[in-house]
């Protein structure tokens, strides 16, 4: 029997598959992403120009698209957080050390506002504030109880704090010395990213300028002292907290960070001193493959930047290592059990994108802060999909999709274009000046509202399958102690009372003549911390010296 030779007639399938789409009876959705962009149907071969060598590389080469590390989870998992602080800095520790006891392997640091703004807690403009949104940190002594009984040679700490970032490391070194450990052997990360306070936050303490000048000095005696600690956590999440599209957190999240690094360089710094040292801080949010898309195009951007635009030769300068946290700005009063869910995809994105660190919201979060029993839900999800999903074998296991590959090269698309607009008004500092990113925050923030308020983007709870709330919160809420304020008033009152008041004068004159000339700030932070300065003292030298920030109006 002879094979069949005639010639068969090839089948254009992608044109029967649109025939037979045009045909379709289509459901009524906006099928855009969560940040408005226009979505195709499928994905194919002709919607992606990619050189896998030149694009995708191996796991912990570059250009790092498929990860910072060639085992990935296979060697280590992502290292698991939960911000926790509250109250006081005793009824934190207790909160940490319960984290750690059921399994959490490093701690991040939430801090309240009077904190956050530079003030002590006995300030009459802290009235209220204390404790409530976070933990109160005035001094070395709340500093030293925070982390009494925690070994810090051996735990990684982040804080989450900005403006007077430098101040509250200095407690940390300081309290680290207290305990017999070295700067040297400490390990964590401080946010301290105060561009993207003026620009979505705006919780910062002095103008940006000398800002960036607390930054670089930072940068330089941790390069020579703590070598283990990441200077800086170049944060998106608030960005788009504040209502930004995925491409803007991206962009301005990257654009910031190159900016940390030409100021370092102009200090004098050599790029591959201080670069490794530098991370990132990403939200994860529920558009589920935008998100792992957008995690893949800031590692490839990173590498190739601080490669060939800044000269790094260190591989380490080159590796756009981050922190995630899941969408706070996601979570809804209403019904708020569906919070867990929501969280659990989002966190599922962080690790298919390759996060190193992971926060997972509670889904109580936007009543208060959260109880103990759903943080250790938060912490829980963690490790199910750590422990169960088998998603952590595997490196990247989405590259090659033509649609995370096509959102992949779209993010890093706009994202240069965003930052050729940016240089062309003058770079990072004049576009914060002139209300540049505020504007651009606050439009994609308020085109998403309108897009809730319309049906077009639905949320369920909100604007589809909504049920009558009870009377009151549907579930138990953690409440703040009224007394915390008093405590923590107390607290000041008797460390005044017994510091070395001329020791204290000394240290803030040293802090003063730092501001005017030309030694290095850091130092000086943590010879204020030992003679006990509080923070409001030291803040208060530097809002004399430095001045205010007046933000521009955008509307």
């Amino acid at each position: 029997m002879s094979a069949n030779t005639d010639a068969v007639t090839p089948v254009d399938t992608r044109a029967l598959w649109g025939e037979a789409m045009a045909a379709a009876r289509l459901r009524e959705a906006s099928f855009t992403t969560l940040s408005g962009d226009e979505l195709q149907a499928v994905y194919g071969p002709a919607d992606v120009e990619l050189d896998s060598e030149r694009d995708l590389g191996w796991p912990g080469q570059f250009p790092f698209t498929r990860g910072v590390h060639a085992s990935m989870y296979r060697g280590r998992l992502w290292t698991m957080r939960q911000f926790a602080g509250f109250g006081t800095a005793r009824q934190t520790n207790e909160r940490f050390k319960f984290l750690l006891d059921h399994g959490q392997t490093g701690l991040s640091v939430a801090f309240d506002f009077p904190t956050l703004m530079g003030y002590d807690s006995d300030d009459a403009i802290a009235a209220g504030e204390v404790g409530q949104v976070g933990v109160a940190i005035a001094s070395l002594a709340d500093m030293e109880t925070l982390m009494d009984g925690i070994p810090m040679g051996e735990v990684s700490t982040s804080m989450t704090i900005n403006g007077p970032a430098s101040i509250l490391l200095a407690f940390y070194i300081a309290a680290a010395q207290k305990q017999g450990v070295d700067p040297s052997a400490i390990r964590g990360t401080l946010q301290n990213d105060i561009l993207k306070e003026y620009q979505a936050q705006h919780a910062w303490l002095v103008a940006p300028e000398p800002a960036l000048r607390m930054i670089t000095d930072m940068m330089a005696w941790c390069s020579a002292h703590a070598p283990q600690w990441n200077t800086i956590s170049i944060s998106g999440y608030h960005i788009r907290e504040a209502g930004s599209t995925a491409a803007q957190e991206l962009a301005f999240t990257l654009a910031n960070g190159m900016e940390y690094v030409r100021r370092g360089v102009a200090a004098g710094l050599d790029v591959d001193a201080f670069a490794p040292r530098l991370s990132f801080f990403f939200d994860s949010h529920l558009d589920f493959f935008e998100e792992i898309a957008k995690f893949r195009a800031a590692r490839r951007i990173w590498a190739r930047k601080m490669r060939y635009e800044f000269g790094a030769s260190d591989p380490r300068s080159w590796m756009c290592r981050f922190h995630t946290q899941t969408a706070g700005v996601s979570l809804t009063a209403q019904q708020p059990e569906n919070n867990i869910v929501r969280t659990a995809f989002e966190a599922l994105a962080a690790v298919l994108g390759g996060t190193q660190s992971l926060h997972t919201n509670s889904m109580d979060e936007t009543l208060a802060l959260p109880t103990e029993k759903s943080v250790k839900i938060a912490l829980r999800t963690q490790q199910i999909i750590a422990e169960e999903t088998e998603v952590p074998h595997v490196a990247d296991p989405l590259a090659g999709s033509y649609f995370v590959e096509a959102q992949t090269a779209r993010l890093e698309a706009e994202a240069e274009a965003t930052f050729a607009e940016i240089e062309s008004r003058g770079g990072v500092v004049p576009c914060i000046e002139a209300g540049y990113f505020q504007r651009e925050i606050h439009r994609s923030a308020y085109a998403y509202q309108r897009a809730v308020e319309a049906g077009e983007k639905r949320v369920v709870g909100i604007n589809c399958y909504t049920e009558e709330e009870p009377d009151g919160p549907p579930i138990e809420v953690h409440r703040i102690d009224p007394r915390v304020g008093e405590e923590q008033t107390d607290g000041l009152a008797a460390l005044r009372a017994r510091r070395d008041d001329a020791a204290v004068g000394r240290a803030l004159d040293a802090v003063r003549e730092a501001c005017r000339g030309t030694d290095n700030l850091l130092e000086r932070f943590v010879q204020a911390a030992h003679a006990y300065c509080p923070l409001g003292e030291i803040s208060a030298v530097l809002r004399e010296e430095f001045g205010h920030f007046k933000e521009p109006q955008i509307l």
